[in-house]
């Protein structure tokens, strides 16, 4: 059995970001490479979810599992972990994070230092979820980690940014617009409650791998940070990208679909 990275990513209690209002000034070559990369390897394996046993052996050899690590054995699992998913649900909402934060994080990187920005941080973020269970034997598959870090990157360098988010309330659907710090401390306070409310494996998320990669994400971005000028970047653009903001005609409602006869 697989831990599920992703399932604090794809909703927060009935809400969840569909997009932000931050565009990019260049093409996001890495993003949408990482984006096929991440669908191309799931796709290839995923005939195998009809065995279990075969796809527990492919997770065995590909997957990070903390035990083997402690005994000298599966350190590629730190890299390989963060492109392999526990299925499609998995696999989409992790692409959906990083199609919306990752494109940034890359314009104001660069592509390359983007790439090792992001690979550091799924390798530092596998490492923290190593060191808090070492000896568990339960493989931990996803690309959350690395995410989790764009993720935290986006927060220092766009804390105002505007994302939107689609709320559902039982039938009813609206898209509001928020702060990108709102929407990242209720995903950043979701995961330590989460860990403090379900410690160990039982809970199927690995928090602890959320958490490293977030704040390896803060971290890691704050060279760029500084060199924008620290406190005086944010006070120049008081939080927001320092562009303009793409603006939207549906922002309040989704359409309703006709009641089926």
């Amino acid at each position: 059995m697989a831990l599920d990275l992703t399932r604090q990513h794809a909703t927060v209690r009935g809400m969840f970001p569909i997009r932000d209002h931050n565009p990019s000034g260049r093409t996001p070559y890495v993003t949408y490479t990482l984006m096929l990369a991440n669908i191309a390897i799931f796709l290839s394996y995923w005939g195998l979810f009809r065995d279990p046993r075969a796809i527990n052996a492919f997770f065995f050899d590909w997957a990070l599992i903390p035990a083997l690590i402690s005994e000298g054995q599966g350190f590629a699992g730190l890299g390989t972990s963060m492109f392999l998913h526990g299925g499609w649900m998995h696999l989409a909402g992790n692409m959906l994070f990083l199609y919306i934060f990752g494109d940034n994080v890359e314009d104001e990187l660069g592509h390359l230092t983007y790439l090792g920005f992001y690979l550091g941080c799924g390798v530092i973020a596998a490492l923290a979820q190593y060191v808090t269970q070492p000896f568990s034997p339960v493989p931990t598959v996803g690309a959350s980690g690395a995410i989790a870090g764009v993720m935290g990157g986006y927060l220092l360098m766009f804390p105002r940014a505007r994302v939107d988010i689609l709320v559902i309330l039982i039938i009813f659907f609206r898209i509001l617009p928020v702060p990108a710090w709102v929407v990242l401390a209720i995903w950043f306070g979701l995961q330590v409650f989460g860990e403090l409310g379900a410690p160990g494996d039982g809970s199927g998320v690995a928090y602890w791998a959320h958490l490293g990669g977030f704040l390896a994400g803060l971290v890691l971005i704050l060279p760029a940070w500084l060199r924008r000028g620290g406190p005086a970047f944010w006070h120049r653009t008081r939080g927001h990208p320092p562009h303009p903001e793409v603006r939207y005609t549906d922002t309040t409602r989704i359409p309703k679909v006709g009641r089926k006869r």
